[in-house]
């Protein structure tokens, strides 16, 4: 089982319909005993950092969050602003503490023209052949569909496994251990989203 995050602020149908197209079996919730029996997590998000964080707060799930996350490495998958909230912090309208999952920023996007920002639409990845989330997607020729204003930047750059080029290299997916995130969404990017989906449903994070 699929548990998405309920923590008020994500495009939670869309992600649900596509887990759902590909035969896993979702649910929505903000339960902590729910969450804890799913397989699987997903951290959506659609919004403004500080704005995310404060949610999650509000919504007393931060330690549950914390524990599954970082003590029993159940899989975690970030989504757009969900993938930032990974971060240690962002320096979006502000400076905001985020979870403190990967030693990473959240910084604004700085283009060189003709890119603008927010970077809006679709655009080509580029990952290392073989790499096992990317199963099935030639590196450099699928398409998926992004919208932010800000970026994670990681300490560790082997954190960092997917990157586009938008005025130069921007982050577009990272993975630490049981943590994986995409700055684009998957949902939204057809069928090439959904092979990513897939991978991520199929991998044994045991090994």
């Amino acid at each position: 089982m699929i548990a998405i995050i309920d923590y008020g602020m994500g495009n939670v149908r869309s992600l649900s319909n596509a887990l759902e197209y590909i035969g896993a079996d979702v649910v929505l919730s903000k339960d902590p005993g729910e969450l804890a029996e799913a397989d699987r997590l997903l951290l959506p998000g659609v919004g403004a950092f500080g704005d995310a964080m404060a949610a999650i707060g509000e919504s007393g799930l931060r330690p549950t969050l914390d524990r599954l996350a970082m003590e029993e490495k159940k899989p975690v998958l970030g989504v757009c602003l969900g993938m930032q909230l990974f971060a240690k912090m962002s320096h979006e309208h502000g400076t905001h503490d985020g979870l403190g999952w990967m030693d990473a920023q959240v910084l604004p996007l700085q283009v060189a023209p003709p890119a603008k920002v927010p970077h809006v639409g679709w655009n080509a990845l580029d990952f290392e052949a073989g790499d096992w989330l990317f199963k099935g997607l030639p590196t450099g020729e699928s398409d998926y569909y992004f919208v932010h204003s800000f970026h994670m930047v990681c300490a560790d750059p082997a954190d960092r496994v997917a990157t586009c080029d938008h005025g130069g290299p921007v982050t577009a997916a990272v993975r630490r251990g049981n943590l994986v995130a995409a700055q684009f969404h998957p949902e939204k990017s057809q069928d090439n989203g959904l092979q990513f989906l897939q991978n991520w449903l199929e991998h044994d994070f045991a090994c």
